[in-house]
């Protein structure tokens, strides 16, 4: 409990630098979710499957038993080589994330549900190991959007500025206007979160979805045709918010609850 209590208060003393004040907004809204994103990177030759059941039978049911409703699993639209797996989970809060993932560590269906993937041998890898990030969604977005078509890609966009102030100004450029752009577009988001635990820091990610590539190109340029985003990306406040941009094309697992 007492190391729960650090890591909640240590996260959280470093949120109150980052997180924007949205004028307008209810202060009784809606607290902002938490993201951990993974991407694991599959080793050559290995049996995917095992990975796909683990997450299937073991580990969404028993984030579901505790109430995380929409885990994400993703594939990549075009497979690189190695082959790579995206897992998305949101929880309500922080306090949220560290009791879910105790509580499933001892949960027994868990344990039995992950006893063939737990006893793969080292010869026999899956993966060599994972990347994970934390995110805390957009006081502007601060809920996971469900999107009702699974018959779908999505784009996941990764922004890093060269200082936690370039981010900072970034995300205001979406509380400011981005989103209606976004919306008018067709670029219909997912989550928009503040990457508050990870690598390249700092940075933000956001993840969105169209009903297939033809509707993502278009609706990229419509967004920059737009005239909103014209007054925006001209406004000297949001100069030099970015200096790298990663995108990468996914699809959803058959499985996959978004």
């Amino acid at each position: 409990m007492k190391r729960r209590k650090f890591l909640q208060s240590s996260l959280t003393a470093g949120l109150a630098t980052t997180i924007i004040p949205v004028i307008g907004v209810d202060n009784n809204a809606t607290e902002p979710e938490i993201y951990e994103w993974r991407e694991y990177e599959i080793r050559f030759g290995s049996d995917q499957q095992q990975l796909d059941n683990y997450f299937k039978s073991a580990l969404i049911p028993a984030l579901n038993k505790y109430g995380v409703k929409a885990v994400g699993v993703f594939k990549e639209l075009v497979p690189s080589e190695p082959a790579k797996f995206y897992l998305l989970t949101p929880y309500s809060s922080l306090d949220n994330y560290l009791s879910v993932n105790t509580k499933v560590k001892m949960d027994a269906d868990y344990i039995e549900n992950s006893a063939t993937y737990n006893s793969i041998p080292e010869d026999k890898a899956l993966y060599d190991r994972f990347k994970s990030s934390l995110m805390i969604a957009f006081e502007g977005w601060p809920k996971i959007t469900i999107p009702s078509d699974k018959s779908r890609i999505f784009e996941l966009r990764t922004y890093e500025g060269y200082s936690e102030d370039a981010v900072k100004r970034k995300i205001k450029m979406f509380h400011d206007g981005e989103f209606p752009i976004f919306k008018r577009a067709k670029l219909n988001p997912v989550f928009c979160g503040e990457v508050i635990a990870g690598d390249r820091l700092p940075r933000l990610t956001y993840l969105i979805t169209c009903k297939n590539m033809e509707e993502r190109n278009k609706g990229w340029v419509d967004f920059i045709a737009d005239p909103e985003w014209k007054k925006l990306v001209s406004d000297p406040q949001y100069a030099n918010t970015i200096s790298k941009i990663n995108n990468t094309f996914l699809i959803p697992t058959t499985y996959s609850q978004v």
